[in-house]
């Protein structure tokens, strides 16, 4: 996890190692800035809190921001020591736009984390991006509908995904449902729409059957299938 904090609030920091944790082991957590700023103090505590290396970057020139040069080296080193399958990169600076382009050319899964400003170049260069607002619930309905790929698109997504994939009553599980739309679209998070789940997005759009199969008591598998 690469964090720039030149482009990054505080109040985000727990939330995005909770986001990054649920894909595997954090290996290296490292946040990048000029800490010399009295404008930075107050990080100090939450770095200590989660275990976050501090990487000092000096603004060598004035009105240039130097951590994106020292974000950009530090991933490509930790790319060929070989020693992590993923990076998550936590800007809206589309300046990351060529690294993280170049991460997925080496075939890491790279997720981008940003805020509602993000350039949509960085957001679809990323395998997965999710913006930061979508994290606070009580902020995601915030995030505006012309930041994020429209609800209409994802619907005919769908409903052209079901058809490809479907069985031969027209059933698809919903897992790779998703599994597609993330591939397609990197922005697609059910929480930018005011959802937590796929399923009730799926019932909203309302033109597909639903249907729940029990594998086990603790088990079910959701299928989906076109009505229109």
């Amino acid at each position: 996890v690469l964090i720039d904090a030149d482009n990054v609030s505080d109040r985000y920091i727990k939330l995005i190692l909770d986001e990054v944790s649920n894909e595997g082991i954090l290996t290296y957590k490292r946040i990048y800035a000029d800490w010399t700023k009295p404008s930075l103090s107050s990080w100090k505590n939450l770095l200590l809190a989660n275990s976050i290396t501090p990487i000092q970057q000096y603004s060598y020139t004035a009105g240039k921001i130097a951590t994106d040069s020292a974000m950009i080296i530090d991933a490509m080193d930790i790319l060929y020591s070989e020693n992590v399958e993923g990076f998550c990169i936590v800007s809206s600076n589309s300046d990351f736009t060529r690294l993280a382009v170049r991460l997925r050319e080496a075939g890491k899964y790279v997720i981008g984390m940003g805020d509602r400003k993000t350039p949509q170049a960085f957001v679809v260069a990323c395998n997965r991006f999710v913006f930061l607002e979508a994290l606070e619930k009580d902020k995601a309905g915030e995030i505006p509908l012309e930041s994020v790929t429209s609800l209409d698109v994802i619907k005919d997504a769908i409903k052209q995904i079901v058809d490809d994939t479907s069985d031969e009553e027209g059933w698809c599980p919903l897992s790779d449902v998703g599994n597609t739309l993330l591939k397609r679209y990197p922005d697609f998070d059910v929480r930018n729409y005011g959802f937590t789940k796929l399923t009730p997005l799926i019932k909203h759009l309302n033109c597909f059957e639903i249907k729940s199969v029990a594998v086990n008591e603790n088990i079910k598998l959701i299928y989906i299938r076109n009505t229109e």
